[in-house]
């Protein structure tokens, strides 16, 4: 291709139908390592405008501005060391010359080879232009690239098409892709740029809807033109974000249509997944039997939005109602025949759900119990009832540990807690034993869930039915936490479980992969802690959840705090604390998580302190000398040792400020603790300007540590100063 003019660009693959739930993604990155490609070789600016465009059956970029030849650019190679390359009498050396032929140059380019400094010697530089791509080349690499880098999910292998016209049969050449190939376009302003790929050469013809499409194939004028032309000609809405776009739009004008204050489920995921199986949405209204809505909503919904893709339609107050969406991929002037195929496929879904939930209500959860026995938990810490049974251990701990304290229980007498842990233990024993129904069985992310609804339907006591149905919460970054104290016990108690038991047999995470969802479970267990604001130790909680599983596990109490600190950190990084002040606070260790978003806030407005900084910088040299000290220092001062008058006066200040900073940390008022060391600044500078701590005579130098261990002791109650320092 010799043409050299700037023009916009269009690339598509036409296939066959692309898996839903990858679709956005593969759209997403066929565009972006194209568009890429394009720009490093300098066939597009840097500032290019790259819109992707996906559809169940294409995937196509449009690149703005793209050059037919990328400018010639100017390109030094290092040789190698001037006394290597020439002789004494500045003649070329063999092992030169051998350089030179190897990038196809001869002996005549020595005189203009350049001399430059490289570290302590001079080296020689041969300067070189490389000739800029052509289109045709480097979008030819560019499609390459783009198409080894798609995230795939599953590759096919399928036959190349041979023959000419209509009289295609299968060949004898093998491919492999997501799914076969049959168009590639490529254009260059309104010319095609001859690329070829998966057995395709370019040209300008692609293909519409399958039904609706007004002519075939649609016949491309040009780049610029390509998604008006598809949607006005091929009746194809090609680009991913204005489909969904669309989609949104009618789902709420269908509601609206549908009843007043109707609204359709809200779910990104089932969306995407939508906008990948339609090229032209048409949203219809559809209807089942009211008396289906005497199942748990959330098996209707779900099976409607698992099974058929179907948006549930909700009244004002979250309840499911009998109507719902669906998104058409054809326009009938009558709709009533898909509207009826629709109806009539999801009647049978919603009668198994039905059928389900009246079997299981059959059974009580408690005759379930001792089926648990015959289920696997894991190969090394035995059966979902030997499970259940350690479950109920740890929640029993927990309550005891609860009990020791009136936060977040404000009681009188132990009689709550007596309540809490009968509750607790039965919640426990009884929360997986609807694994063993056959509504879970079906949809098992309904765990949980329906073991809340057939203990209801039990009539167990008050707060039962709602700890088993929560006691998986927070299942997800965001999710709700347990609505009551038992769902809260049971939660910890059952996430510490999973982490003491698979911890202590070695399952840990590694890299990216987290078979067991041990980071989520931990990021539950902080939560729960901290937003409960229960006062509750780590250690101790580990300590007592290990306890249940006897000789099975290797204590991993040491394993799991640090695994906890790495998480806690990322977590409150992203909930925009800064990591001097995560640093900070966690560098204590502090065993009750519940007291850190005090001490974090604590920190933060010492940090706008104007003594902060100068605090902070003597605090992190007074860490400093303390860690060079052999052993340990003890916090002991002898005011009669004073030989300067800045030992004195700082002792003094520490008398003062020492009790009110401790008072302030011992009622929780942790942003006073740390504004009473304020008054220390003036004393503290004073000291580090007047004294010599390693002084010769072994007393004063033993009395001044103890003198600066009694200062780091008083500072870093609630953080370590330290690491706010510069």
């Amino acid at each position: 291709m010799s043409d050299t003019r700037t023009a916009n660009l269009l690339v598509e693959l036409f296939v066959e139908e692309l898996p839903p739930k990858a679709l956005k993604k593969l759209g997403e990155s066929f565009a972006s390592v194209l568009a890429d490609s394009l720009k490093a070789q300098g066939l597009a600016s840097a500032d290019a405008t790259v819109t992707p465009y996906a559809s169940p059956r294409r995937l196509a970029v449009h690149v703005t501005s793209v050059v037919g030849k990328a400018a010639d650019q100017p390109v030094q190679h290092k040789l190698m060391p001037v006394t290597v390359g020439l002789d004494a009498s500045g003649q070329a050396t063999p092992a030169l010359l051998k350089k030179l032929a190897s990038l196809g140059l001869g002996v005549e380019v020595v005189p203009s080879l350049k001399r430059q400094p490289d570290g302590k010697a001079e080296a020689l530089f041969l300067d070189t232009v490389k000739a800029g791509a052509s289109l045709t080349d480097g979008l030819q690499k560019a499609l390459d690239e783009s198409l080894a880098k798609l995230p795939i999910p599953k590759v096919m292998t399928y036959q190349l098409e041979q023959g000419d016209g209509a009289s295609f049969q299968p060949g004898w050449t093998s491919v492999n892709f997501v799914r076969p190939a049959h168009g590639l376009v490529a254009l260059h302003g309104d010319q095609v740029v001859p690329v070829q790929t998966l057995g395709l050469k370019a040209a300008r013809e692609t293909h519409g809807h399958r039904f609706e499409a007004k002519v075939s194939p649609v016949v491309l004028r040009d780049a610029d033109g390509y998604a008006a032309q598809l949607r006005e000609d091929g009746a194809v809405i090609a680009s991913f974000t204005e489909r969904r776009a669309e989609i949104v739009a009618q789902l709420k004008s269908a509601a609206g249509r549908a009843g007043n204050h109707l609204k359709p489920i809200e779910d990104e995921a089932l969306l995407d997944e939508v906008t990948a199986l339609v090229e032209r949405p048409n949203v219809l209204i559809g209807r089942f039997e009211e008396a289906f809505l005497a199942v748990p909503q959330e098996c209707l919904i779900l099976t409607m939005k698992a099974n058929q893709k179907y948006f549930p339609l909700l009244d004002a107050d979250g309840k499911l109602t009998h109507q719902f969406l669906v998104v058409s991929n054809i326009h009938p002037s009558d709709p009533s025949a898909i509207i009826e195929g629709n109806e009539r496929v999801v009647r049978p879904r919603l009668a198994d759900a039905k059928f389900f939930f009246d079997q299981d209500r059959k059974k009580t959860l408690a005759s379930r119990v001792p089926g648990l026995a015959k289920v696997v938990y894991h190969g090394k810490l035995g059966t979902q009832g030997e499970r259940a049974e350690r479950v109920r251990a740890i929640a029993h701990a927990v309550v005891n540990q609860l009990s020791l304290h009136t936060v977040p229980f404000t009681v009188d007498d132990q009689d709550h807690f007596k309540v809490l842990d009968s509750k607790a233990q039965e919640a426990a024993l009884l929360a997986k034993t609807d694994l063993l129904t056959d509504m879970v069985g079906e949809f098992p992310e309904l765990q949980g869930i329906m073991g809340g609804y057939y203990a209801r339907h039990e009539g167990l006591r008050d707060g039962v039915a709602i700890a088993i149905e929560d006691h998986y919460k927070p299942r997800f970054a965001g999710d709700s936490l347990p609505r009551n104290h038992t769902g809260t016990v049971l939660a910890l108690a059952d996430k510490l479980e999973t982490l003491v038991g698979l911890f202590g047999i070695g399952q840990l995470p590694t890299g990216d992969k987290d078979p067991f969802a041990l980071r989520r479970h931990a990021l539950g267990v902080i939560r729960l802690l901290v937003e409960k604001n229960l006062p509750l130790s780590l250690p101790e909680l580990f300590d007592a959840a290990a306890a249940p599983f006897g000789e099975l596990i290797n204590k991993p109490t040491e394993a799991l705090l640090s695994f906890f600190a790495d998480r806690l950190a990322v977590s409150l990084r992203e909930q925009g604390y800064s990591a001097q002040e995560v640093d900070a606070v966690l560098a204590l260790q502090p065993a009750r998580l519940g007291d850190v978003p005090r001490r974090l806030a604590a920190v933060r407005a010492f940090v706008a302190l104007p003594e902060a900084a100068s605090l902070a910088a003597a605090n992190k040299r007074v860490s400093n000398i303390l860690k060079k000290v052999e052993g340990e220092v003890e916090a002991k001062v002898d005011a009669g040792l004073f030989k300067e008058s800045a030992e004195g006066a700082l002792y003094e200040a520490l008398q003062a400020v020492a009790p009110k900073a401790q008072a302030a940390f011992e009622q929780g008022d942790y942003t006073g603790s740390l504004q009473a060391l304020a008054a220390l600044k003036a004393p503290v500078d004073a000291f580090f300007d007047g004294v010599m701590v390693n002084a010769e005579d072994p007393a004063l130098k033993a009395n001044r540590l103890g003198l600066l261990a009694t200062l780091h002791a008083a500072m870093n109650q609630v953080a370590d100063l330290s690491r706010l320092a510069a």
